[in-house]
């Protein structure tokens, strides 16, 4: 890792100088800080069952039926909407998550303005998971019914992000070999799907979202211009003005 990191190091010295040498400013931006997490919740799970989630079956496997639901969840790392079809599901969906192992915030109506999630696209409830928890989109309960999609890098079709297709299914015993039999087969015109992503949530083991409790955990900017900060400190929202007033202007 230290190799690694030394290399990412020069490359980025590289590009700093190259920038610099012409008479830029450099902005260096994170978008989010990545926090620890030690558990998954799976929203989606407990609403099916619960009888709030439906599911539709296809040769064996099963997908989410949004239509027949009449409560579903989109996880994003530690922030889920659920989206509730009839009012009066609300409040037995609300005390479904209140009562939920992981789950530290559920936000309704007045918790969404408050913290200004009231759009007319956010779910009926907003879920945040505690530090060192996330959600998933998982919402089929065996492996062997899990949609095809599951184990792709297909984030179109999944009801949420899912961070597992950064890694590679530990269980595939010779992942190389599979992905070279996939791009032979697509070298010769055939259908294939390149299935490597892991089922285990438990391999994610780092997830953003929520406000972050530690500074050090949060986003990051940096400057070669101090001087055009105003405060040690920027909200998200202060980001915008902050990078404009790094134009150079001719």
């Amino acid at each position: 890792i230290a190799t690694e990191l030394q290399a990412l190091d020069r490359i980025c010295g590289e590009l700093l100088d190259f920038y610099r040498e012409r008479g830029c400013r450099v902005v260096v931006l994170s978008e989010y800080g990545i926090a620890q997490v030690h558990g998954v919740v799976h929203p989606n799970r407990l609403l099916r069952e619960a009888g709030f989630l439906a599911v539709r079956n296809e040769l064996g496997r099963e997908y989410l039926d949004p239509w027949r639901s009449r409560a579903f969840a989109v996880a994003d790392h530690q922030i889920a909407h659920v989206y509730v079809r009839h009012a009066a599901d609300c409040e037995a969906v609300r005390t479904l998550f209140t009562q939920t192992p992981g789950v530290e915030q559920v936000l309704d109506r007045d918790g969404k303005r408050a913290v200004g999630l009231d759009h007319n696209r956010a779910g009926e409830l907003v879920l945040l998971a505690k530090p060192d928890q996330w959600f998933s989109y998982y919402y089929w309960l065996h492996d062997e019914r899990a949609p095809d999609y599951a184990r792709l890098v297909d984030i179109h079709r999944k009801p949420g992000y899912d961070p597992a297709e950064l890694f590679v299914d530990d269980q595939i015993c010779f992942p190389k070999a599979r992905i070279a039999a996939f791009l032979l087969k697509r070298r010769l015109g055939l259908r294939a799907l390149l299935e490597l992503t892991p089922l285990q949530a438990s391999c994610v083991k780092g997830s953003h979202g929520r406000p972050n409790d530690l500074p050090a955990e949060g986003p990051l900017l940096m400057t070669s211009e101090p001087k055009l900060l105003n405060a040690a400190s920027l909200a998200s929202t202060d980001v915008c003005a902050t990078l404009l007033n790094h134009l150079v202007v001719d």
